[in-house]
């Protein structure tokens, strides 16, 4: 198999609708309402995006319904990364996805796909089954947050998208610390490893018999790629811990929402191999055995990156979606 990056996974149906839903500064799920008709509220905006500017708008939008049967990549990975992974789109915001990713995007949030179903079950049959072309331009060279700021105001503007946030005590995992003070040997601070403007070969078509020295090749992205024998390899550079958490849920398919009590600081490099298991599920706290040779998610987590996650109750932002509608004409 190719290498594959999260973003690329974006395609129809249910990786789709998981994909690029993740929240960086603050432990984010969704939780949702029935659908009323209310004001457009302030919201709260992540510690990762308040450097963003505050409220932007493209110069330009346009908003059509896609052709069925048909789907063009987006010009840039909707993940939560900061980097744009596939290259400067030079202020272009271009993808052809449902609303939900959109909304998952603009607020920067990973679910869970529970809490995927959890979205969907509350809100209208379109938002997950109908697909929007946005074609919009941004002044100058826009950072990835402050693209996320801009869909925010189209959202409000076009699709009439009110939300706010509310605090929930939910059932979670922590992640902690396997040892008080070490880590793992494929945890490392990223002032330990390569910078971020050094120049880094693209992994090659085909599955590595190794895993790569340096993974993945751009700072700022998370990557997953295809091993031999149904491994997996996860890897990021220049993250936060609190990242990584936030990336476990779906990566690891948890079942729960993971928060960061490591007590690390700063930012790592890391990378992760294990066999990826569709049925794993940790909210009863146990660890499903894969039919194939290799560590689970959860031995590669504590062998590799010295962490491991105990179930425990925490207080969760969640973002509540109180109404929506079908955009409004160009």
């Amino acid at each position: 198999m190719t290498t594959k990056r999260i973003a690329r996974k974006l395609g129809r149906g249910r990786v789709l609708r998981a994909t690029g839903l993740l929240a960086l500064a603050l432990t984010v799920a969704i939780g949702l309402k029935a659908t009323v008709r209310i004001h457009a509220q302030s919201v709260a905006m992540p510690e990762g995006q308040k450097a963003a500017g505050g409220k932007l708008e493209f110069e330009v939008a346009s908003i059509r319904p896609a052709r069925p049967g048909t789907f063009t990549p987006p010009s840039f990975a909707l993940d939560n990364g900061d980097a744009y992974s596939f290259g400067d789109p030079h202020g272009r915001f271009f993808a052809d996805f449902p609303l939900e990713v959109y909304v998952a995007f603009a607020y920067k949030l990973w679910l869970t796909p529970e809490q995927t179903q959890t979205m969907l079950a509350k809100l209208p049959k379109c938002v997950s089954t109908d697909s929007f072309v946005i074609d919009a331009r941004a002044p100058g060279n826009p950072t990835k947050d402050q693209m996320r700021l801009m869909l925010r105001s189209l959202l409000a503007d076009r699709f009439k998208l009110a939300v706010h946030f509310e605090n929930q005590q939910a059932p979670v995992l922590a992640l902690v610390l396997d040892r008080p003070g070490k880590t793992g040997p494929r945890l490392r601070p990223h002032s330990a490893g390569l910078a971020c403007d050094a120049t880094v070969p693209f992994p090659p078509p085909g599955a590595p018999a190794s895993i790569p020295e340096v993974f993945p090749s751009k700072c700022g992205a998370y990557m997953l790629m295809q091993l031999q024998n149904e491994m997996v390899l996860l890897g990021s550079r220049d993250t936060t811990m609190q990242q990584v958490a936030d990336s476990f849920p779906f990566l690891g398919n948890l079942g729960r929402p993971v928060v960061d009590q490591t007590g690390l600081s700063g930012t790592f490099d890391f990378t992760l191999s294990f066999v990826r298991d569709s049925n794993q599920s940790l909210s009863s706290g146990a660890d499903a055995q894969p039919g194939t040779q290799g560590p689970t998610f959860l031995e590669a987590l504590e062998e590799q990156l010295g962490l491991k996650l105990k179930p425990t109750k925490a207080m969760l932002k969640i973002l509540v979606v109180d109404h929506v509608e079908e955009p409004s004409p160009n």
